[in-house]
């Protein structure tokens, strides 16, 4: 079966068409530009020390996340309040806690996200010591070669064979 042009052509709209409708569907309402550049600005500069409640590895002004928009929003409204930075993390600290922070402070509850790692890699090493100490103890000692033993070894490397 061949096509015509004309078929080609409605082939050719009908592609185009469904095109349109897919990308149409998928296009986002365009973020609103910022109303005031220096709560913006702030805004920015505290986020970047803030954790994204729902993506963890990201901090709050890169997060696109649902939750991320809302504290965002959040953070707006503290700093419109005249809030300072130190006040606004203390508020977002008390409601959820310091994971919140991408640097808590230290203190006897932070200890095991300050220290931890430190504390298992000198686990680790000390371990590692003791077990090839162990492994070195348990290996038997060889007695050094006898002087016949060496004038062996020294002619079958001289004579090139090995019987």
């Amino acid at each position: 079966m061949t096509l015509n042009v004309q078929g080609w052509k409605c082939l050719a709209a009908a592609f185009l068409a469904m095109l349109a409708l897919s990308t149409s569907v998928q296009a986002k309402e365009a973020a609103p530009l910022a109303e005031d550049p220096v709560v913006e600005k702030r805004l920015i500069h505290i986020s970047e020390e803030l954790r994204c409640l729902v993506c963890q590895n990201e901090s709050l002004a890169s997060s696109r996340a649902e939750l991320a928009n809302d504290l965002r929003e959040e953070v707006r409204k503290l700093i419109r309040q005249d809030k300072s930075d130190n006040q606004i993390k203390e508020y977002l600290v008390t409601r959820y806690g310091d994971f919140v922070l991408y640097r808590p402070e230290v203190k006897p509850l932070t200890w095991v996200l300050w220290f931890g790692p430190f504390l298992l890699l000198v686990l680790g090493v000390i371990g590692m010591a003791y077990y090839l100490k162990q492994r070195q103890a348990a290996a038997p000692d060889k007695a050094p070669l006898s002087e016949e033993d060496r004038r062996k070894v020294q002619d079958i490397l001289k004579s090139g064979e090995a019987s």
